[in-house]
């Protein structure tokens, strides 16, 4: 299903998302009225004991093994039970993303390398700042108020309208004042926030059928090549930051090196280039705690898949040696 309008939903669809988002926001409100510990750690157990136990566990297995060939079983099931813990965490941690912050009587997110943060807002250049599905990935965008950072954050909207309009408002009244829905129709507006020395912040290790074949795990991941094209193009700093969980609802935050851009005056290779570099920085983190990350994504392409656009078939044919990216930034994901 498409991510339309709820006022352009058929009345079928309206009552299947209305009733999801009716017991979405029952659990919400539970959420709520029991406090963030509380609700972190309820979460958690709903995400071992319930979550863990759908159809979708044999793919996280399934990609962990991949990546991680030497592993054993009793590692693995480690591995898989504290990512669904973290998961379902990350989903009651919604009802509270208010009281994730840097700052106060009580800060819950501790941030490392803040002057890797100052160091990249003097340049008075836009900055990207890309991450994963790490511990709560919520908690990046949540620290700009803190930091003193402007711009938006871009996003992948779910399916059900509902539950995308709440979860939209949390962010936007906790963290940057903009939300970008990902794709074609945000791409000028992200364009213009960056030319104005401003900040976007992108999770960037979701499979996209429009990207282009770089390296991950070992194995080739259509990866959006959005943030490169940008950073070429614009002048743009590729910040990379990344969340860890240091025990129920408390984080660390970590701003890495940015990546160094360098142009060889061929556009393709340089994209590709700067595409991998960022699957690197990602791959590194995650390895050192792997249950730290979201396995059960279908991040590696399965028999068949074909990227949708025409350069992007080209590069996966020769095996990610070419990149092609339209030159109004049409292709961007």
């Amino acid at each position: 299903m498409s991510n339309a309008p709820a006022e352009k939903l058929s009345l079928a669809w309206r009552l299947r998302y209305g009733a999801e988002a009716a017991l979405f926001f029952a659990f919400m409100g539970l959420f709520k009225l029991i406090g963030v510990d509380a609700a972190s750690w309820l979460g958690g157990f709903i995400g071992r004991q319930v979550f863990a136990r759908t159809p979708v566990t044999r793919r996280a297995r399934d990609n962990l093994k991949a990546a991680f060939p030497g592993m054993g079983e009793a590692e693995t099931a480690a591995i898989l039970a504290e990512m669904w813990d973290n998961l379902g965490r990350t989903v009651a941690e919604y009802a509270h993303l208010d009281k994730f912050r840097i700052t106060g009587p009580n800060p819950r997110i501790e941030f490392v390398h803040t002057d890797r943060i100052e160091a990249a807002a003097k340049t008075g250049k836009g900055v990207i700042f890309f991450s994963g599905h790490l511990a709560n990935w919520e908690t990046m965008p949540l620290t700009t108020p803190d930091l003193g950072l402007q711009g938006a954050l871009v996003y992948r909207p779910v399916n059900n309208p509902y539950i995308d309009r709440w979860t939209s408002r949390q962010r936007t009244d906790n963290g940057p004042s903009e939300a970008i829905s990902k794709g074609a129709h945000g791409t000028r507006r992200i364009f213009t926030l960056l030319r104005g020395g401003k900040s976007i912040f992108i999770l960037v290790d979701q499979k996209t059928n429009e990207g282009i074949p770089a390296d991950f795990f070992g194995r080739m991941a259509m990866t959006t090549p959005a943030p490169a094209v940008l950073a070429l193009r614009l002048g743009a700093i590729l910040q990379p930051v990344t969340c860890e969980r240091m025990g129920g609802a408390h984080f660390r935050v970590t701003a890495h090196a940015p990546v160094e851009i360098e142009s060889s005056g061929d556009h393709d290779r340089d994209v590709l280039a700067l595409t991998q570099k960022m699957n690197d920085v990602l791959e590194a983190v995650i390895r050192q705690r792997p249950s730290q990350w979201l396995w059960i994504h279908r991040r590696w392409p399965k028999m068949g898949d074909k990227p949708r656009s025409r350069r992007g078939r080209e590069a996966q044919a020769l095996g990610g040696s070419r990149v092609g990216v339209d030159s109004d930034g049409s292709s961007l994901t």
